[in-house]
């Protein structure tokens, strides 16, 4: 098995289709690394994702809009292909099996954490003040 993780932003809004019954997640990724060429100039390559998560988790989809920021893994796929004025042409796509939301380009955060599934118990997470009290604790376990 190979396996793959990415990433990237969005580059458009998810799209969610079904297929034989099927829902599947259709979303496509953009990863970008700047480096420095042999000249020593900044330049930037972006390498572009097609994703498919095939899920019932179709809520997710609301969350997946054009600038979030996720990672994804999965297990990629290449395709050759020859474009309509005859060059060869290629595209790499991922069959994903798990999807992390990271942030959007509008959070005030940074890009930290832009989603948080909602918890079943409504006190989940909150941490309260210690209670100061008036007895005394026996230093012994029993």
């Amino acid at each position: 098995m190979i396996k793959m993780q990415v990433i990237g932003r969005l580059g458009k809004d998810c799209v969610v289709n079904t297929v034989n019954g099927k829902n599947v997640m259709n979303f496509t990724l953009a990863h970008s690394e700047k480096f420095k060429d042999s000249q020593g100039n900044t330049q930037e390559k972006t390498i572009w994702v097609d994703c498919a998560y095939w899920s019932d988790r179709t809520a997710l989809a609301q969350y997946l809009t054009k600038g979030t920021q996720v990672f994804v893994e999965g297990q990629p796929e290449a395709r050759s292909f020859q474009r309509n004025d005859g060059t060869p042409g290629s595209s790499l796509s991922l069959r994903v099996r798990e999807v992390q939301l990271l942030g959007s380009k509008n959070d005030s955060t940074g890009g930290t954490s832009a989603y948080q599934a909602p918890a079943a118990n409504t006190n989940a997470g909150v941490v309260s003040a210690p209670v100061e009290t008036t007895e005394q604790v026996d230093d012994l376990p029993f």
